[in-house]
């Protein structure tokens, strides 16, 4: 009879004290100078039979078990950090370690004797409501599927398609957001907007491995991936799920496989002639009337249940005109007044426009008890990450950024005066600041509330926009400073030139 005992790779970490999640400092135990040796290592050359792509797909576990493939993996999951699995191993303790992990690791799975552990399931809340649920492999096991994703992309990503942008090399938001303005300016004004239920959760694993195995002839890679998707997944109260279909969202290798999944979709579409976008579980078809988009609708949603065996989300899948569709936090859609009429803009979404307002309420609450300039340290971090992303918007929607550093402003005055707590503590806070004794007065001692006096010129007149552009970070300002002006034109259509 077989032992039922897990077969899990048992890996033994310097001879120190465990460290608790969050507790103490400095490097974790492990070999002085390992991330320099692990650095080093990774600059190493593979042999010429392990890099080439065009000698065959029969000896890939070679490649993913080369000793610079696996330290280069290890590299890549120690820049992305993380969270520990559910064996507690941090990535600085794997790092310390790398010098008796590393051939260890690679004899495993070579011999075949490595098995994946298990993963730590962790609930997150989804921007829309709801939860999201991640799964946490291990750091040993994050480091086996970097290494086989590296091996892995180069020979799948040039027969993906080009409207495919989600977790793909030198391909983004930004991409995605540039070929749905092309299909704008084409004249398409009607878009199907498909979301897939659960799509992470809910993917076949036995055609997920039929797809691998057309491009994968090493019998060795389909058995170790699935064996990765079988892995058991332990929920928040220690109870263990068996797995029988999805990939579970966390670890390196899950992108490519959901791309692989749905790079079947994408050509059926091209089959079709359709013109689409997609990233990752989000796909939007361009088509130029609404009896066609409900058509398309009803097609690709009988493929995608009776083929993919997934399932279309019908909440959030809709037939509509694409200022009404919320694509990546974006909405595309033709300008139609003014000097915008005729050119694709690119606005935020009404989601996003949502998340954002709350966002600021959260950074910037009444009640802050700290010294203001940490408060602008928090909100200008925060800025700076949103603005890299959101920076997308055209001029259109750019006016929005505008209003947001003016609600800014207006809510750090009144933290401003809340902090000054009685009103003649204000006043004379005010009068101290310049503001003249009628503006002074009628800001500190109006009998209305804080918000509607944060906007009195008192409070501005002592805090003026210029004393903010010397601290606060100004969304519009950032954005303008990366989008270059548009032209402008004169009356009888001849370009005006900037002065």
């Amino acid at each position: 009879m077989r032992n039922g005992k897990s077969r899990q790779l048992n890996f033994v970490f310097a001879d120190s004290p465990r460290r608790e999640p969050g507790g103490g400092q400095g490097e974790a135990p492990g070999e002085p100078g390992a991330a320099q040796w692990l650095q080093h290592i990774a600059k190493g050359k593979e042999s010429a039979d392990l890099t080439s792509q065009t000698g065959g797909t029969g000896r890939l576990l070679e490649r993913v078990a080369s000793v610079p493939n696996l330290a280069r993996a290890l590299r890549n999951v120690a820049r992305n950090k993380g969270a520990a699995g559910v064996d507690g191993h941090s990535v600085e303790e794997v790092v310390q370690n790398v010098r008796r992990l590393l051939p260890m690791l690679q004899a495993a799975l070579l011999n075949g004797t490595y098995r994946p552990g298990d993963v730590r399931r962790v609930w997150i809340p989804k921007p829309g409501g709801g939860q999201r649920g991640l799964g946490i492999p291990n750091v040993i096991d994050r480091w086996v599927q970097e290494a086989v994703r590296r091996v892995l992309e180069p020979i799948f990503e040039p027969t993906f398609h080009n409207s495919s942008h989600g977790f793909r090399p030198e391909r983004g938001a930004q991409t995605a957001i540039a070929q749905a303005k092309r299909f704008i300016a084409e004249g398409y004004s009607v878009v199907v907007d498909l979301d897939i239920s659960k799509f992470f959760d809910r993917v076949n694993h036995q055609r997920l491995l039929s797809r691998l195995a057309q491009r994968v002839e090493d019998g060795r890679i389909l058995k170790l991936i699935h064996r990765m998707l079988k892995a058991k997944v332990v929920m928040p109260d220690g109870t263990k799920v068996a797995v029988t279909e999805g990939t579970p969202q966390g670890g390196p290798l899950s992108p490519l496989l959901s791309n692989i999944v749905l790079d079947e979709l994408d050509w059926e579409l091209e089959r079709r002639g359709h013109g689409f976008v997609r990233y990752a579980d989000d796909c939007n078809i361009y088509v130029r009337s609404q009896q066609a988009g409900q058509r398309v609708m009803d097609s690709i949603r009988r493929f995608i249940e009776r083929r993919l065996r997934l399932k279309v989300n019908e909440e959030k899948s809709s037939v509509s005109t694409p200022n009404r569709v919320h694509f990546l936090g974006f909405r595309v859609l033709m300008g139609r007044t003014g000097k915008h009429a005729g050119k694709v803009q690119v606005h935020l979404s009404e989601r996003s426009d949502q998340r954002m307002i709350q966002r600021i309420r959260e950074l910037t609450p009444r009640t802050w008890g700290q010294s203001l300039d940490m408060c602008i340290e928090q909100i200008n971090t925060y800025l700076r990450g949103w603005e890299g992303y959101f920076r997308l918007c055209t001029a259109g929607g750019a006016y929005r950024l505008h209003e947001y550093d003016g609600h800014i402003r207006r809510r750090l005055r009144l933290i401003i005066m809340r902090q000054k707590k009685r009103a003649r503590h204000l006043y004379r806070h005010l009068r101290s600041r310049g503001v003249g004794y009628q503006a002074a007065r009628n800001c500190a001692f109006r009998k209305r509330g804080l918000w509607y006096r944060s906007q009195l010129p008192g409070i501005q007149r002592a805090y003026p926009n210029a004393w903010f552009e010397e601290r606060l970070v100004s969304l519009y300002d950032r954005w303008r400073s990366h989008v270059p002006p548009e032209p402008e034109m004169a009356l009888d259509g001849q370009l005006l030139l900037p002065v």
